[in-house]
């Protein structure tokens, strides 16, 4: 969400067009009601953009179905750069006059683009878009009363069931379980995959870590008893039942609800893109953030922490991390060669200043622009000459 607001602003500016305040979907799994504004200060958005684009709240009466004006439906084509908007989307504008946009997820380049709209895009992630009083307070309070407790890591698990459900990875689950979320992705038609094979799945690193997993990776990575493991996500399938080999692991586990007033979060009840402003929040705020899959929010969280000074935050090898688990596992690896394997993998692998990776026609499989936006950062990385280019 925050990632293609950031992308349309910047494409309304290249096209000098006026913006509209985006809807935001409600027909995601979770169904959340909430508009722009539910998550979002609007008028700072406006406000902060003023000089760069217009925003209004709402299409003009005058562009209206009463006016006879009947939007254009379009998704612009993933990945597109510069001249794809300037060649094929504006010359559109002077005939429908007003065009909607139904797909905004990765319409935008990461690489190609010019520096000034590349800034701009940092400039709307990370100033424009503010969240509301209601969110920033709550999310302040959280954030004191676990820093009052000491240091703390962000785990961002995904391991909730529509992650599972969609991604067909079902590795430690009952075959009950697989087979409920097998159900729950066949009831989803928009869902193009059906038939995947979890374990071909895993071992590509296509998979996140399940809990069991992530204990044993933050034990190699050295994190012990006392750290304080605040957990950024949604319910995770099987409740606390999957959490126990966790909670073992790492007793000082706190979660947003342990730690509020149920009165607090009535508000936000049933509105997990609130919710997940929340985790967003006490993630940025985090002594050291792991996500144990490489979702939008976390590359989000990435980048916006390299942003405040390249926080230490993990990217994990999930491919070197599934193999070198199995051979721990089977017995092939004690647990000291384990462990060693797994911090030698990821001692370049913890935020630190680096350029962008590009992979020449694979946009997907390149690295996200928002997860490191150079552009934004080369006054305190002193990054010099274009992203590194893999072919």
């Amino acid at each position: 969400m925050r990632a293609a607001i950031c992308d349309m602003v910047a494409i309304a500016r290249l096209l000098n067009l006026t913006l509209v305040v985006p809807e935001l979907d409600k027909t995601s799994f979770w169904a959340d009601p909430s508009n722009f504004e539910d998550i979002f200060d609007v008028e700072h958005f406006i406000n902060s953009l003023r000089d760069e684009v217009r925003i209004v709240k709402r299409l003009p009466k005058k562009f209206g179905l009463r006016y006879g004006f009947q939007p254009f439906v379009k998704a612009p084509v993933s990945w597109s750069n510069e001249q794809y908007y300037l060649q094929q989307i504006l010359p559109l504008f002077g005939i429908h006059k007003v065009i909607h946009f139904n797909r905004t997820d990765a319409r935008l380049a990461n690489n190609g683009i010019s520096l000034e709209l590349q800034k701009l895009r940092c400039r709307v992630n990370f100033h424009a878009l503010k969240f509301t009083p209601e969110i920033e307070s709550l999310g302040n309070k959280l954030i004191r009363i676990i820093q009052q407790k000491g240091p703390y890591l962000a785990l961002h698990l995904r391991y909730e069931m529509d992650m599972l459900a969609f991604s067909g990875c079902t590795h430690g689950c009952s075959e009950e379980e697989a087979e409920e979320l097998k159900r729950l992705r066949y009831a989803f038609p928009w869902w193009r995959e059906k038939e995947i094979v979890s374990e071909e799945k895993r071992s590509r690193g296509l998979c996140p870590l399940t809990p069991e997993e992530t204990a044993l990776i933050l034990q190699a990575l050295g994190f012990d008893k006392e750290t304080q493991i605040y957990i950024a996500s949604g319910e995770i399938y099987g409740s606390e039942r999957r959490l126990v080999p966790l909670r073992a692991s790492f007793p000082k586990i706190v979660k947003k609800e342990m730690l509020l007033n149920p009165e607090d979060l009535q508000q936000f009840q049933n509105h997990s893109s609130q919710m997940a402003a929340l985790d967003f929040m006490v993630s940025l705020a985090s002594n050291t953030f792991i996500p144990t899959y490489d979702g939008n929010m976390a590359r989000v969280v990435e980048g916006h922490r390299r942003y405040l000074g390249f926080k230490k935050t993990f990217q994990l090898d999930r491919r070197t991390l599934v193999e070198l688990l199995d051979l721990h596992q089977n017995g092939t690896l004690s647990w000291d060669e384990f462990s060693v394997s797994v911090r030698l993998a990821h001692e370049k692998r913890m935020g630190q200043p680096s350029l962008r990776r590009v992979i020449a026609d694979k946009p997907k499989e390149e690295e996200y622009f928002y997860a490191n936006p150079q552009e934004c950062l080369c006054d305190t990385m002193s990054c010099t000459g274009n992203s590194t280019v893999f072919q």
